[in-house]
């Protein structure tokens, strides 16, 4: 299984671009790939995306690798990945959508699967099966990284963001919702909650 987590310069992949994608083999923890690259000539950047993201104009663009190299890269690292089941925070919108986009750009054949994992809805099983209530608002679920991260025992994502970071909290929040289990270093400090366990 894949853990990805990927940046954006917004939240269209037919008008922004990936700059940045963070991924680990959740088998493996060790093979990982981190990789930043410049927007698609021509694509739009949205202020309110690089808040999030951290990033600034300047910073995407000392980028010396282009989009498209980028996603080579990336297929040739996950053709060493067992599994190619996609999963994260919530990776089967923005993740899945602007990565298959930036595929075809290309001409790559997208081979990874549209069914995927995330955090998001692993967290909204296991409360519901403890008897508890998921967090709503406006008529919708609630439940964000913070969330889960504060329910799993890790500690929130550091800011500015980063898609490596974001990746390995998402597959820690996996490992700890699925099996009760640490699966990286950097969390084994903090304690696995008790209702995780059963």
């Amino acid at each position: 299984m894949i853990i990805l987590d990927a940046e954006f310069t917004g939240l269209d992949p037919h008008k922004h671009s990936l700059i940045s994608l963070g991924a680990f083999e959740f088998e493996k923890p060790e093979n990982q790939i981190y990789l930043e690259c410049l927007p698609w000539e021509g694509a739009e950047i949205m202020d309110d995306a690089l808040e999030v993201n951290g990033f600034t104009e300047e910073r995407i663009f000392s980028s010396h690798k282009t989009l498209e190299l980028a996603m080579i890269e990336f297929d040739k690292w996950s053709q060493g990945v067992g599994e190619h089941t996609l999963a994260g925070q919530n990776v089967g919108h923005l993740d899945l959508m602007f990565l298959q986009t930036s595929f075809e750009r290309y001409g790559m054949s997208f081979k990874f699967p549209h069914r995927t994992i995330d955090a998001h809805t692993l967290t909204y099983m296991h409360l519901i099966k403890r008897g508890e209530k998921p967090p709503m608002e406006n008529e919708r679920t609630a439940i964000n990284s913070s969330f889960v991260q504060e329910y799993v025992g890790i500690p929130e994502e550091p800011k500015p963001h980063n898609a490596l970071n974001g990746a390995k909290v998402a597959g820690e929040a996996i490992s700890r919702l699925l099996y009760g289990k640490n699966l990286l270093t950097e969390f084994e400090n903090f304690p696995i909650p008790e209702y995780l366990l059963n």
